[in-house]
């Protein structure tokens, strides 16, 4: 199947050549005379490159790129503008609206097709890393999610089954085993299913500008006690009070929900304990650092290599064959997308046999206090 291009130029007699030197050399291609016919051919014709005219009647390149990002398609396709002037400020604000070359007038047949072949590589080089990360995550949630889903339901099941056939000759002490055992598991189905449906939620946020502005503006101030309180009640689930240790600085406004740090510490905490075991220390420092607040959490049990770090994603384990562990590989890809909309970053140093250490760098709001200092200074 050719591949096809879409020429939007007002310029009769250039569009003319550019659509026939396309043609000679295989491309499927289409022309439009301005900006509006070529929003509208867009659509229909689905091309896979678009070369764009900027100066044009009704809407110009701008407005046509702008108008096409929001589609679905439109996202990616790789977009050439056509300008009669080779102004720097004029060629970064078409890349930052999401223009991937420009073509400055006159030019040759050799570099309109150079362009031309050049931004299809790179559209053809995305689109493999693209499907190779999705048959990746489609294996993952193959590998990862029938196991967390069986363990548990067989569990409940099997205890529920006994629990209703044998109810009346049952002693007390077994029925409550049993009952704190589906709980148990009950449990885990439930912040497996929770885990999915805020990471398929943050990931529609990301697409979202508004949306993530308007959660930038949430803050968490004096955060010490949530996350305090986050990693007492892991330890407790672990029973790994005695291998805590913490020092959380309270002298912050940082620019996240507070639920949404909670889950950061919630996850961050739970991987730690969950992949180390008891009597090992886990080290969790909050502190301030120029414009942001640093959460670190260091544990000492069974960590990754450099290539599982590279490769950490939603529903990615590593050793499932070799390891027994629960979870569904979403905890670090939730922390990572929760953070990153909040405008902060998120790194995983690990050592295969050693340890693993996250940390977690949110922007700190300035306070009318940190204000006054700065002026006093």
């Amino acid at each position: 199947m050719a591949i096809k291009i879409l020429v939007i130029e007002d310029a009769e007699a250039l569009r003319k050549d550019i659509m026939e030197t396309l043609i000679y050399h295989d491309y499927e291609v289409k022309g439009a005379s301005d900006g509006v016919e070529g929003v509208k051919l867009a659509r229909e014709f689905h091309p896979d490159l678009i070369i764009c005219d900027i100066m044009m009647p009704q809407m110009d390149g701008y407005q046509v790129l702008a108008e096409l990002r929001p589609d679905g398609a439109g996202i990616t396709i790789p977009f050439i503008f056509l300008t009669a002037k080779a102004d720097k400020s004029e060629m970064r604000f078409g890349m930052d609206a999401g223009a991937d070359d420009y073509l400055t007038k006159p030019f040759t047949v050799e570099e309109l097709i150079s362009s031309v072949t050049r931004r299809l590589e790179l559209y053809q080089k995305r689109n493999d890393y693209s499907d190779a990360k999705l048959d990746e995550l489609r294996e993952n949630i193959i590998l990862a999610l029938p196991h967390e889903l069986r363990t548990p339901l067989t569990g409940i099941i099997g205890f529920a089954d006994i629990l209703i056939m044998d109810s009346e000759t049952l002693e007390p002490d077994k029925t409550a085993e049993m009952a704190r055992y589906i709980h148990a598991a009950a449990q885990r189905l439930y912040r497996l299913t929770e885990n999915y449906v805020i990471y398929a939620q943050l990931e529609v946020l990301r697409t979202d500008p508004k949306r993530i502005e308007l959660l930038r503006q949430f803050t968490t101030a004096n955060p010490q006690s949530i996350i305090e309180d986050c990693i007492y009640e892991k330890a407790q689930y672990y029973h790994r009070e005695a291998d805590i240790n913490m020092s959380i600085s309270d002298e912050a406004v940082i620019s996240i929900m507070d639920d949404n740090l909670k889950k950061v510490v919630e996850e961050l905490v739970d991987n730690a304990f969950k992949f180390s075991s008891v009597g090992s220390a886990v080290d969790i420092t909050g502190v301030m650092d120029k414009d942001f607040y640093v959460l670190t959490v260091l544990d000492r049990g069974r960590g990754m290599s450099q290539e599982e770090v590279k490769r950490l994603g939603a529903f990615m384990q590593f050793g499932r064959q070799v390891f027994e562990q629960q979870g569904s590989g979403l905890g670090l890809a939730i922390v990572n997308r929760s953070v990153d909309l909040h405008g902060g970053k998120m790194l995983v140093e690990s050592d295969l046999s050693d340890f693993t250490k996250v940390t977690v760098k949110l922007p700190a709001v300035p306070t009318l206090e940190s204000h006054l200092d700065a002026v006093a200074f």
